[in-house]
């Protein structure tokens, strides 16, 4: 069950304010006596809370990895999923309301993922959670938890960043840049502060199906494309033309689809209809602000300081966003041992896909009480 903390106000990493900020969570499982037995789980960019099913009827995202007897075993730890502070599934938002009762929308200030990690440890202390067991996430949520790692490391016991970098790449934030702008671009976006009434309800969402719609829609096609490979896309497409479509119509506004085509169109769909296009900026530009050694030293200095937390490092071998040779660097700078590989020809989703893979790694590796 979705819950919500007021954590009260807060002042941002780059300056900006806000009066009061909520963090919606989920948990699992029960907070041993010693409160020893605690999991931080961080989700991806457009992931949200809702990781197990638990006793809703709405499945999880990662249903099946975590779990009673699961490889993060709910009936042994006490699992718990916040909200990214930011997004839009019941934490503080540009779609929230603002203390003038309309949405913050351009009101709302840049984000980073240390913002995120200072709100998570609010949380953590609220649930009376000193130190955690583990801290663990895929892509974006990997990312979190290795700044949890820089910044808390008093607070970390283990740490478990699968698919993803400790600062990101030059790449990483062009493919970033083209998602943004496609969202600013839209007609509809004015400014961000396209929204006919803010979210008000604990949980509510503001700005689903309005404003830049087909913006969003772009950006999620192209960051799908990242988030998979080629070699998925062909075996599953090819130059298939979609059913009932004519890619060689003889005119250009009567030519069909192509089933690619068709598919990010669905994969499309599918997010506008459950994220707000403000929320998708603020994440974004958090997860393009990602490096772990700013002011710290450089990556090097911070990374090789951490060598009283125990790591596991996983990377997806055909993972074409975050590259498998990231993560063996950062292997290398932490010392953490060999990387844990998740072997699937999906691509960089295969840490959602086959997750699995990893449960045998994880099990001798950090579970292992």
């Amino acid at each position: 069950m979705l819950r919500v903390l007021s954590t009260g106000p807060y002042t941002f990493d780059a300056g900006g304010q806000l009066d009061a900020v909520d963090i919606a969570f989920e948990t699992w499982g029960t907070l041993n006596a010693q409160a020893s037995n605690a999991v931080l789980l961080l989700h991806a960019l457009t992931g949200d809370p809702h990781v197990a099913r638990g006793s809703s009827e709405e499945a999880g995202w990662w249903d099946g990895f975590v779990g009673p007897g699961a490889p993060i075993d709910t009936d042994r730890y006490f699992v718990v999923a916040p909200g990214m502070v930011g997004g839009c599934n019941g934490s503080t938002g540009p779609g929230s309301a603002a203390p003038d009762g309309r949405a913050y929308g351009s009101r709302f200030p840049l984000t980073t993922l240390r913002d995120a990690v200072r709100l998570e440890a609010r949380l953590a202390d609220a649930l009376g959670v000193d130190v955690w067991h583990t801290v663990l996430g895929g892509s974006m949520g990997g990312a979190r938890a290795l700044e949890w790692a820089a910044t808390f490391p008093e607070r970390v016991q283990r740490c478990v960043p699968i698919a993803t970098t400790a600062a990101s790449t030059a790449e990483q934030i062009a493919f970033a840049q083209i998602q943004t702008q496609a969202i600013r671009l839209d007609p509809r976006f004015d400014g961000g502060d396209y929204y006919s009434a803010p979210a008000t309800a604990p949980g509510g969402v503001a700005g689903l199906g309005e404003g830049p719609v087909a913006g969003l829609g772009i950006a999620r096609r192209m960051a799908h494309i990242t988030y998979r490979s080629d070699v998925e896309f062909h075996a599953r497409f090819g130059r298939q033309a979609q059913a009932g479509e004519d890619p060689y119509a003889a005119l250009p506004g009567e030519r069909g689809r192509y089933q690619i085509e068709s598919y990010l169109d669905h994969q499309a769909g599918k997010l506008v209809g459950r994220f707000d296009a403000n929320a998708y900026l603020i994440i974004t530009e958090a997860l393009m602000s990602h490096d772990v050694g700013r002011g710290r030293g450089g990556l090097a200095r911070v990374l090789g300081s951490l060598g009283h937390i125990q790591f596991l490092v996983a990377a997806v071998d055909s993972d074409r966003l975050y590259w498998p040779a990231q993560s063996e660097e950062m292997a290398r700078l932490l010392g953490a041992g060999p990387v844990e590989y998740i072997t699937t020809p999906i691509g960089h989703d295969g840490f959602l896909t086959d997750a699995q893979q990893l449960a045998g790694a994880l099990r001798r590796r950090i579970f292992t009480d």
